[in-house]
């Protein structure tokens, strides 16, 4: 079985999504599915049909975390050495053409988020990065052209 890599902050939040969908949206869809029902004419009743569409979501949704929560391995980062890139490490890069500072956490698959600079390691910039030192060059092949970047620190820190 192929086992994704997680920091344990990552695992606790999906074990916690994991558990808001079990003990609450999932009792609160099924009172929507029974106040729908209480309506009559199920076959044009918009609310039920919603209701039932957000059920297998849901259900999905469910799924989906309990699968990830299965095949995912914790990886201590506090054991780890910031001499090079590696999971976990917070990197911080100046772009070579532009001199903007950017600043990532590698993450698995399943913690990545932009939005709050967090990189899964199987993404072009987390590939690129990997076993690289403070100094190096990092050329990127990303969605919006070529990018280059120099690692200007290696830390290792949750963001």
């Amino acid at each position: 079985m192929h086992k994704t890599p997680i920091t344990r902050k990552g695992f606790e939040k999906l074990k916690k999504d994991l558990e808001q969908i079990k003990t609450v949206l999932i009792p609160e869809n099924i009172r929507d599915i029974e106040v729908a029902r209480s309506h009559g004419d199920l076959s044009e009743n918009a609310e039920y049909a919603a209701a039932k569409e957000r059920q297998a979501f849901l259900h999905g949704k469910m799924q989906e975390l309990e699968n990830n929560l299965a095949t995912s391995t914790i990886i201590d980062i506090t054991q780890l050495s910031d001499d090079k890139v590696v999971f976990g490490a917070t990197v911080s890069m100046e772009e070579i053409h532009t001199g903007n500072v950017v600043k990532y956490q590698l993450v698995g698959p399943y913690e990545s988020d932009i939005g709050k600079s967090k990189i899964s390691v199987t993404s072009p910039i987390g590939k690129a990065l990997i076993g690289k030192c403070i100094g190096d060059q990092v050329t990127v092949k990303a969605p919006g052209g070529i990018r280059e970047f120099e690692i200007t620190d290696i830390a290792i820190e949750e963001l």
